[in-house]
C-alpha cells in the first residue's frame, strides 16, 4: 500500500490527495454538532486535509476537533466554501467562516456554486430542508465573475491562501477567464467512475487547476460494480479503496465523507493500481451523476439553472 501523496497547487502549496468530506449526516442542529466527534476520529486516523463549507454547518465542529486534536494548525489543510446565497456578502461570509472555524486563515476557499441564490432570510440560512432547497429565488443580476473578483481580494489579504471554484464546467470556466486575474487553484466537482469527466479533468490540468472530487465513491450501485468488486479482490481491498486509488492515480484529490472511524482509517490505506486497472475503471464511465445532484426537476432545472447553463 502506498502513502497518500500530496498534489501541488498553482500557488505552490500542497494539498493531500485524500481529505475528509465535512458534509453533515443531516441538517438538524444535533447532526451538525455531532461532526466534532467524527472530525476528531479522522485527526486520530491521520487525516490532515478537511473539506467543509459554510452551508454544511460543520465549521464549528471542525474547529473544535482541531483544537482538541492538538495537531498544529500549519500541519492541516482546511477548505471551506462560500454558499450559494452569499455572493453579495463575500467578505462577511468569509470572516464568519474563519470565526466558526476558530482559525486565522484557510488554505483554500471555494465558490460553492456558480449561480447566485437569495432567500427571504437574506444572509441567514433557512432552518428546514424544504426551505433550503425550495425557498430561494435565482439572482440573475449577479454573476460569478463579480463574485470571483471579491474572492480575489480575499486572496490578496493572505487569509484565503488559495481560492477556487466548485461545480464549474469547461463552459463556466471559460466565462470566468474573461475577467479573472487569478486562475482558480481548484475546481471541486462530482467525479467517480460512473462520471469520470475526463475532458474536464484534462482541461483543468492544462490550465493548472487541480480537480477535487466530491461524492468520489459514487453510490452503492457503483461500489457493487463487478469490475470494482473484482479489482478489490485482486488487491485485497474494498471497492471503495479501489475507487479512491483510481482518483489518486489520475491526479485527482478526493474528499470522501465518513463518520465511521473504521472506514475513515480504511480510506487512507490505498493500493497502487496498475495502468491497465486504472484504464478499466475509467472505462466504467456512463456520464451518470449521483442521484442527489444529477436529477433536474420537472422544470429542467437544478438550483435554478439548466444543464446547458451549467455546461453539463
Amino acid at each position: 500500500m502506498a502513502a497518500i501523496p500530496s498534489i501541488k497547487l498553482n500557488t505552490g502549496a500542497e494539498i493531500p490527495a485524500i481529505g475528509l468530506g465535512g458534509g453533515p449526516d443531516g441538517f438538524a442542529p444535533e447532526d451538525m454538532a455531532a461532526s466534532e466527534k467524527w472530525f476528531l476520529t479522522a485527526f486520530e486516523a491521520g487525516y490532515r486535509h478537511f473539506d467543509t463549507a459554510w452551508a454544511y454547518g460543520t465549521e464549528p465542529g471542525l474547529g473544535a476537533a482541531l483544537r482538541a486534536s492538538k495537531v498544529p494548525r500549519e500541519e492541516v489543510f482546511i477548505t471551506t466554501k462560500l454558499p450559494w446565497h452569499h455572493p453579495k456578502y463575500v467578505e462577511r461570509s468569509f470572516n464568519d467562516s474563519l470565526s466558526r472555524l476558530g482559525v486565522d486563515y484557510v488554505d483554500l476557499y471555494l465558490m460553492h456554486w456558480p449561480q447566485a441564490l437569495t432567500y427571504p432570510t437574506g444572509y441567514d440560512f433557512p432552518t428546514t430542508v424544504p426551505e433550503i432547497f425550495g425557498g430561494w429565488t435565482l439572482d440573475e443580476g449577479h454573476t460569478f465573475n463579480q463574485t470571483w473578483a471579491e474572492m480575489e481580494r480575499l486572496h490578496s489579504s493572505g487569509k484565503a491562501r488559495a481560492i477556487g471554484v466548485s461545480n464549474f464546467s469547461i463552459k463556466t470556466l471559460e466565462e470566468l477567464f474573461k475577467t479573472a486575474k487569478i486562475v482558480p487553484a481548484v475546481n471541486q466537482v462530482e467525479m467517480h467512475p460512473y462520471h469520470a469527466d475526463t475532458e474536464l479533468l484534462e482541461y483543468c490540468r492544462k490550465k493548472g487547476i487541480v480537480v477535487t472530487a466530491y461524492s468520489p465513491t459514487g453510490y452503492q450501485k457503483l461500489r457493487s460494480d463487478p469490475v470494482l468488486v473484482a479489482l478489490g479482490e485482486k488487491y485485497k481491498v474494498s471497492p471503495t479503496q479501489v475507487i479512491l486509488a483510481w482518483h489518486v492515480a489520475r491526479g485527482v484529490v478526493a474528499v470522501p465523507k465518513s463518520s465511521n472511524a473504521g472506514r475513515q482509517k480504511q480510506n487512507l490505506i490505498l493500493p497502487t493500481l496498475s495502468a491497465e486497472d486504472v484504464a478499466s475503471v475509467t472505462a466504467l464511465d456512463r456520464k451518470q451523476r449521483c442521484e442527489q445532484w444529477g436529477a433536474f426537476g420537472p422544470d429542467g432545472k437544478l438550483l435554478g439553472w439548466t444543464a446547458e447553463q451549467y455546461g453539463w
